[in-house]
């Protein structure tokens, strides 16, 4: 046994005389603005001997500070520190932060950096630029403004959803946001968000002018016919639900819900200007057969067995209608897509796209640039439609809103073009 702990000592104290790698250190951010709110964060990290010893000093004004010092027993071999810039009466303006680490081998290995920053608690000066914003339940408004510094992030907040803005060459920022349909009148309060880099925030509100729309009830009756006919084609979705009107109900519950969650992906994927021009298109020749915000009640055998809430229009046509793009755009999605059936969404800039649904051919492929009025697919009944039509939707920032003002050229006048013209033309 004794023998056993001199091979391991000696086995430990050769390691530590060999170690002569020098310990890394990384911050984050290396350089640029940081407050107390959004501390740099230092990251040591010694594999060998582990580490020794931490200091961190700060200079400012000709002036040098201690800021940490620390010491470690050995074996840690990783420590990841936010700076608390607090502990010190920084002013706003450069400073230069000193690192120096050394570890615990017995010819000590020692790491030294420093980094140029700059204390900002300033918050941002936000200039909203458009006056009327008057907003319909479940409809879209536009918003735009200017931020007196580079931010990580800027946008309009609606209860608990942010709505993106994009900055125009102009130093402009263009924000579509909207009174999403499931936002009581009294929570809709739309603000201006901003945040710079160093994690300094400012609010700003905006004049505007909520509009009422109540939404309009539906009855669907769920057919046994419907049942046996449709639930096959999502038996895949969940295998080990066998009872028709149980996988109904997952379906339009739980695969629903995934969907809208891939929507809110999407939302991603979409110019930072407007690749639209003018009013939207809608179908040629159909028949409306469902509206916006729609609260349905589904009904089998005459009972309630589940409610959704129906967020797009429905249109019908001759089976198999070719049907044209909108406006002009790129297409992010064209596949199967859940209740929605063979859908194509096209993506048509500052986070508004358009969606075509339960289609019977998909003549377009994610990634082509689409020609206002070409023809990408045609209609039909696959996904949760029970008879040939399109379900035309308008997503805006991952949320379904009102298609019906898109396809008004004169609310694009009043509402979006007329504000974008005249807010572009200033100086």
């Amino acid at each position: 046994m004794i023998i056993l702990l001199l091979v391991v000592g000696t086995a430990a104290g050769y390691f530590m005389l060999r170690d002569s790698q020098a310990p890394d250190l990384t911050l984050t951010p290396e350089s640029g603005a940081v407050s107390a709110k959004k501390p740099p964060v230092l990251k040591i990290q010694d594999d060998g001997a582990g580490l020794k010893s931490l200091k961190v000093s700060v200079s400012q004004d000709g002036k040098t500070a201690e800021l940490i010092s620390k010491t470690w027993q050995g074996g840690v071999s990783v420590e990841e520190i936010p700076l608390p810039l607090d502990k010190l009466p920084l002013k706003n303006g450069p400073l230069r932060l000193t690192v120096q680490v050394s570890d615990s081998a017995t010819l000590a290995n020692r790491a030294e950096r420093s980094f140029e920053l700059a204390i900002d608690t300033k918050p941002p000066v936000i200039s909203v630029l458009t006056t009327a914003h008057n907003v319909y339940e479940g409809g879209a408004g536009l918003t735009m403004f200017r931020v007196n510094e580079d931010v990580k992030y800027a946008g309009v907040k609606v209860a608990e959803r942010f709505f993106p803005a994009y900055r125009q060459d102009n130093g402009v920022y263009a924000c579509l946001f909207a009174w999403p349909h499931n936002v009581q009148r009294g929570a809709f309060t739309p603000r201006v968000v901003v945040e710079d880099p160093a994690g300094n925030q400012r609010t700003a509100g905006i004049y505007y002018n909520p509009i009422a729309r109540p939404p309009r009830a539906d009855r669907i009756n769920i057919s046994q016919a419907f049942l046996d006919s449709k639930m096959p084609d999502f038996q895949h979705y969940f295998p080990e639900t066998t009872d028709p009107l149980q996988l109904f109900l997952r379906i339009n519950r739980e695969l629903r819900a995934k969907n809208v969650a891939r929507l809110n992906e999407l939302a991603a994927k979409t110019a930072d200007r407007p690749l639209w021009e003018g009013a939207f298109l809608r179908l040629p020749n159909a028949a409306p057969r469902a509206d916006f915000n729609d609260r349905r009640d589904y009904l089998f055998n005459g009972q309630k067995v589940d409610s959704q809430t129906h967020l797009g229009i429905d249109l019908a046509s001759l089976a198999a209608s070719p049907i044209p793009a909108s406006n002009s755009g790129t297409v992010v999605l064209a596949e199967d897509f859940g209740i929605y059936g063979q859908c194509i969404i096209i993506d048509h800039g500052l986070g508004l796209q358009s969606l075509y649904s339960h289609l019977s051919s998909i003549d377009v492929a994610v990634g082509d640039q689409i020609s206002k009025g070409q023809v990408i697919g045609r209609t039909g009944a696959t996904g949760m439609a029970g008879g040939d039509h399109l379900h035309f939707g308008i997503v805006l920032s991952g949320l379904e809103i009102n298609p019906r003002e898109w396809l008004d050229g004169h609310w694009i006048k009043d509402n979006f073009t007329g504000k974008w013209d005249q807010v572009m033309a200033q100086p």
